[in-house]
């Protein structure tokens, strides 16, 4: 590991299955590394050669050329360190940008596994075999998604007594909140159904993991998110997380004059209806002067292309986390965004520029037959609770209003 990465403390295992789960790991262990080092929190990681700041010209897409832009990073061993396990989907664009943020990890000198995890039937034991004698020797195990499971399979085989949730987007509000009241975990969007034999056959794995989960005896259970927790459960350290490695890694950005528009997969998870949300795109860009769609990376490529044909917006389909992209830059001096995690992270992602986020709420009418009763409700509070934010609709006589600040 290199000096760079500083010491997270005992050896770490983090399973990460996204990007922005990636990023979020790197943020823990950027904090975590300053807690530990001589000149204490908040005092400046120790680095073998600094990165160049500065803007990165072209798209916002474009990848780094050899030896460009990189840091020159000396690997030596360490005595504790923070090892990635990357649990790879089957999805191009998110396996592309898991591997665009695995070279971004490696630059800070973490050991990174990368494992085909879903390539087969097969792929799930061998994974979970491979990894089983790291999970009963690791101390900490750092994880982005509590209710994938995946997730749940590893945390009932590792003996780790010190557990760490970072963001992995708005299910960790949700997360939080179910833990709280004790309750199944269950990702928000999912409709109430009656459990299948595969279902009822995970039951008891996913009660063990949410008892591993809650803090108790000699174990310790850490939330790292720069989400809102308003139900804090008993026991759990909370971490906020400011976004530090990013702000120091990247930026600040070009801010060119009008706007960007962030998009989202709830088209595809069945909660927005297509239609509705099209017109919602089209009638936002053509009030706010937007230029640029920042596609979400689980949005289909025939909406997409749709989206372009009657809004004539530049679709980009970015190769990092938007946190990322946004503070290299060039970004727009106002981006908007439906409700999603980036109304959260942006904001401190951005901090200290003239960049400001706006988020248009999700009408009920635009909700579709499929979509889960709690949709609304979890959707305006994930916009109700984000901080410094306007507010806009998608009735242009409506001006926008700047959200409450919360916390």
């Amino acid at each position: 590991m290199s000096p760079r990465a500083g010491t997270t403390g005992p050896q770490t295992l983090a399973f990460v299955e996204s990007p922005v789960q990636l990023l979020n790991v790197l943020e823990w262990a950027h904090v975590h590394a300053h807690a530990l080092s001589p000149e204490g929190a908040g005092g400046p990681a120790s680095a073998v050669s600094a990165r160049k700041k500065g803007n990165v010209p072209g798209q916002a897409s474009r990848r780094w050329r050899r030896g460009q832009n990189r840091p020159t990073v000396h690997r030596e061993p360490a005595a504790g360190g923070l090892t990635l396990v990357v649990l790879s989907p089957v999805d191009p664009m998110t396996r592309g940008q898991l591997r665009r943020m695995a070279e971004l990890a490696r630059d800070e000198g973490h050991e990174v596994r990368w494992e085909d995890a879903r390539a087969g039937t097969s792929a799930p034991f061998r994974t979970i075999g491979g990894l089983a004698p790291l999970l009963r020797r690791t101390q900490r195990i750092v994880m982005g998604d509590p209710f994938s499971r995946y997730v749940q399979v590893l945390l009932n085989i590792t003996k780790a007594r010190d557990l760490v949730v970072v963001d992995d987007g708005t299910a960790t509000m949700e997360f939080v909140s179910q833990l709280a009241r004790g309750e199944r975990l269950v990702r928000w969007h999912r409709k109430s159904r009656r459990p299948g034999a595969r279902d009822l056959l995970f039951i008891p794995v996913s009660s063990k993991a949410r008892r591993r989960l809650t803090p108790g005896g000699k174990r310790r259970v850490e939330i790292f998110s720069s989400m809102p927790i308003e139900e804090t459960p008993k026991g759990v350290e909370v971490t906020s997380n400011d976004f530090a490695w990013t702000r120091s890694r990247f930026g600040p950005p070009h801010i060119s004059e009008g706007a960007d528009m962030v998009g989202t997969s709830l088209v595809e998870t069945g909660v927005v209806d297509a239609d509705r949300y099209r017109e919602a795109v089209r009638t936002l860009a053509k009030a706010h002067g937007v230029t640029r769609y920042f596609a979400h990376r689980r949005e289909s490529p025939e909406k997409l292309h749709d989206l372009a044909a009657c809004t004539g917006l530049e679709v980009v389909r970015p190769d990092l986390p938007l946190e990322l992209i946004a503070r290299r830059g060039p970004i727009g001096r106002t981006i908007l965004s439906f409700p999603s995690t980036v109304v959260h992270t942006l904001p401190l992602a951005l901090a200290g520029t003239d960049v400001k986020v706006a988020v248009c709420d999700i009408d009920p009418a635009w909700l579709t037959a499929n979509a889960s009763p709690r949709a609304q409700g979890f959707l305006s509070g994930v916009t109700g609770s984000a901080r410094d934010v306007q507010r806009v609709s998608t009735e242009s006589e409506h001006p926008a209003k700047e959200a409450k600040a919360t916390g």
